[in-house]
């Protein structure tokens, strides 16, 4: 388990702030993550990795020469925001653009895409991949559907080295994809990992067995085995891998490839070395010659006891790229010149920060503004109330993070709300800062979709007019639109969008109808709850979850649940209002 933290909230901060403190001949901070301590050289391609913490050495112990440029840091378990990733590349960019790389995780590739357009907004060239080596979350004919594990590594590391050898954006992005397309992971573990601040781990595997085809965020396996030895759990891996070899692979003879076990946390360095040494002889019968493989914890999950074997099956153009030389905290090959140490008193780089001018709304915007962030702090009382049962719920089929990312989104925006509210702004403006600081904050899938729909009501409110109950409906339903435009997700998905399009259609019913805001709220809030439970028989088909969605039956989905909290104390707010607000 994890003992040595101080608040759970902030051990992501606080392990990044150290990491710097003992890194500083590689990295210096800076907004949202870490960059290169040297910067990235005039003209080069930058390669910005990220993700949430709780993997180290991914992602942060991957940067500098000859592999990323720079890497934005999550939360525990939770994809970086948007603004954190786009504070990191523009740190890094050097001239000629940004790739950036991460695993393929709805709150990734929601927060990366976003980071991306404001970035080629800003006249920052930029591109996007997602990592999609594990064999075990999808099926082959659905490849993009897969999870980015220990894969990255290698993939990671054949777009840096390109990079590094000058090659245009287009390029560097075609190079990712062509590792990413010869490469496979496949894992088992033998214990699940514990959450700082946690009490349990977020799995149990039962004695005598092991779960096969984890996940690195605390995932179960899709599947049970008798508990193997070393020699067998090589086994298992190695025909595991070769079951699907990639296009351009006919057969495992002849070919050379890049080879990494990898240690998830628990499982120490010798019991590496003996698997490795049954790989070893597996590959070798096989016909397969080995290049530079790498042997420890590359990829982890805080103490979860695992193992992973990676194969990329190399040819004339990957395979200079794995072999070039690479000099970062956790990955050293060949001879890389040291970059410049920055001295131990150097000052971090102070955090970017937006122009910080509030508009002012009307009198009439701003009192429905006391209102607005009175409901924020209320939501905010009760994701902390509840913060411990929607990891609970979280962890039965996904990763367990989604109570601890709701608080620091939750809370975050609460201060944000009030103190815009504070300084006069109205309504509009007030939910627009507290949904970028709930994005912020937050990161991963739930981050991002809060963001999105405090936004859309802070839109259809505005800092002029009083709002009236119709108005109000309209900004909720919008809202609807916009998460499952952004999200992807529809009815039945069991998302957060079972509870949402249930609740923005009775309550845009009842306005018509002429109830009064509170009231039409409060059969809203009912039929968001019955919306909630009712997701415990639905199957998940997106997320963390997807893969092991049977697990899940019989329990809400978390993001389903919270919203219905959520929604249920902004009515004691509305109730509490002797004016429509």
């Amino acid at each position: 388990m994890t003992r040595l933290f101080n608040d759970p909230a902030d051990f992501a901060d606080e392990a990044l702030a150290g990491f710097v403190a003992a890194h500083r001949r590689w990295v210096r901070p800076v907004t949202g993550g870490v960059v290169r301590a040297a910067g990235t050289p005039a003209g080069q391609v930058a390669v910005v990795i990220g993700g949430g913490s709780g993997h180290y050495p991914a992602f942060s112990g991957l940067v500098g020469a000859g592999l990323a440029h720079g890497a934005a840091v999550g939360n525990v378990f939770a994809s970086p925001s948007a603004q954190q990733i786009r504070g990191v590349a523009k740190a890094a960019h050097g001239g000629a653009g940004v790739l950036l790389m991460y695993g393929n995780y709805a709150g990734d590739v929601l927060h990366f895409g976003q980071a991306a357009d404001r970035l080629n907004a800003e006249g920052v060239p930029t591109a996007t991949f997602a990592v999609t080596d594990d064999i075990s979350s999808a099926p082959a004919d659905e490849a993009a559907k897969r999870r980015g594990i220990a894969g990255d590594l290698p993939v990671f590391k054949a777009a840096a080295a390109a990079a590094e050898a000058g090659q245009p954006l287009a390029e560097v992005a075609r190079i990712a994809a062509h590792a990413n397309a010869r490469t496979r992971s496949f894992g088992i573990a033998f214990s699940g990992c514990t959450l700082p601040g946690a009490d349990e781990p977020l799995f149990t595997v039962p004695a005598g067995r092991m779960a096969v085809g984890l996940g690195i965020h605390g995932e179960p396996g899709i599947g049970e085995a008798v508990l193997p030895t070393a020699d067998e759990a090589a086994e298992l891996l190695v025909a595991g891998l070769l079951k699907e070899l990639p296009d351009g692979v006919t057969a495992p003879a002849g070919n050379r490839a890049a080879v990494i076990l990898n240690g998830l946390g628990s499982v120490k360095y010798e019991e590496l070395f003996v698997v490795y040494r049954r790989v070893a002889e597996l590959l070798q019968e096989a016909g397969v010659t080995v290049v530079e493989p790498e042997v420890g914890e590359l990829v982890t999950s805080f103490d979860m006891a695992g193992v992973s074997l990676t194969l990329t099956w190399l040819d004339a153009q990957l395979e200079p790229l794995w072999t070039a030389p690479a000099d970062t905290p956790a990955l050293r090959k060949g001879a890389v010149a040291p970059a410049a140490a920055v001295p131990a008193a150097a000052p971090e780089s102070p955090p970017e920060t937006e122009d910080d001018a509030l508009p002012q709304g009307t009198a009439a915007s701003r009192e429905t503004a006391v209102t607005a962030a009175a409901a924020l702090r209320a939501v905010a009382a009760t994701v902390a109330e509840h913060a411990e049962e929607l990891g609970r719920i979280d962890a039965v089929a996904g990763d367990g993070d989604h109570g601890i990312g709701m608080l620091r989104g939750a809370t975050a925006a609460d201060a944000a709300a009030r103190d815009a509210a504070e300084r006069g702004a109205g309504a509009g403006t007030v939910l627009h800062r507290a949904a970028d600081a709930w994005a912020d904050r937050a990161g991963g899938t739930s981050g991002a979709l809060w963001g999105t729909i405090l936004h859309a009501v802070g839109d259809a409110l505005g800092d002029e007019e009083r709002p009236t109950a119709a108005t109000v409906a309209a900004g909720v339903t919008r809202a609807g639109e916009e998460v499952r435009r952004v999200g992807g997700a529809r009815v039945g998905d069991k998302t957060m969008v079972d509870v949402l399009v249930p609740f923005a259609d009775t309550l845009a019913a009842a306005t018509g109808a002429g109830d009064r805001l509170a009231a039409a709220w409060d059969r809203a809030a009912g039929a968001a709850g019955e919306a909630a439970a009712a997701t415990a028989d639905l199957l998940p088909q997106m997320g963390r979850a997807r893969p092991h969605a049977e697990k899940s039956l019989g329990t809400p989905d978390a993001g389903a649940h919270s919203l219905a909290l959520i929604v249920r104390a902004v009515h004691g707010v509305l109730s509490d209002t002797t004016e429509e607000h």
